[in-house]
């Protein structure tokens, strides 16, 4: 079978000068815009390791979620993965949460649960709520983290209106 393009012989030439750059220009896209995600991300606490940097802010509160009523367990060793610790984290699953970093950030309870890898869009963000100290946040997610301060997550899934079973997180 002859590829559209590469019969003739000069065709054949200008059809994969052609693809040589456009892969070409493919590559460059690609690796650049790596390159720019990382020189965004390197002061970003969320995505870097705290593992040999010199921590001299530190904070930790208690979480407590909810699912549908039901208590979920927070695991253990939440923001480590391969050798790697985040600047959210666990050490067991007793619900306590714990933020470091270099120098003070505004960490949030939603950044927690994205590290958790928490599915928070199989949640009704309606009818779920934060609460601090027992006092509903009007800032959800959003919520910042406290030193000291208890935290409980109530959330409703949207399978919970359907019939279906109700999710649980992942390491529950």
């Amino acid at each position: 079978m002859i590829w559209p393009g590469m019969g003739d012989p000069t065709k054949r030439k200008k059809t994969l000068k052609f693809l040589a750059i456009t892969a070409g220009v493919g590559f460059v896209i690609y690796f650049g815009g790596l390159e720019i995600q990382n020189y965004l991300h390197k002061e970003d606490p969320l995505y870097q390791c705290i593992n040999n940097r010199d921590i001299s802010y530190k904070i930790s509160a208690t979480l407590e979620v909810t699912i549908d009523g039901k208590k979920a367990d927070i695991p253990a060793k939440v923001g480590f993965e391969g050798g790697c610790q985040k600047s959210l984290y666990t050490l067991s699953n007793d619900g306590v949460i714990h933020a470091a970093w270099n120098k003070e950030y505004r960490f949030e309870i939603g950044q927690f649960l994205w590290i958790w890898k928490f599915p928070l869009r199989d949640m009704d963000e309606t009818k779920s709520r934060i609460l601090v100290n027992g006092v509903e946040s009007s800032d959800f997610v959003h919520t910042p983290l406290e030193d000291g301060a208890h935290y409980k997550a109530e959330f409703v899934s949207k399978a919970s209106e359907s019939g279906s079973p109700s999710f649980t997180p992942p390491g529950t």
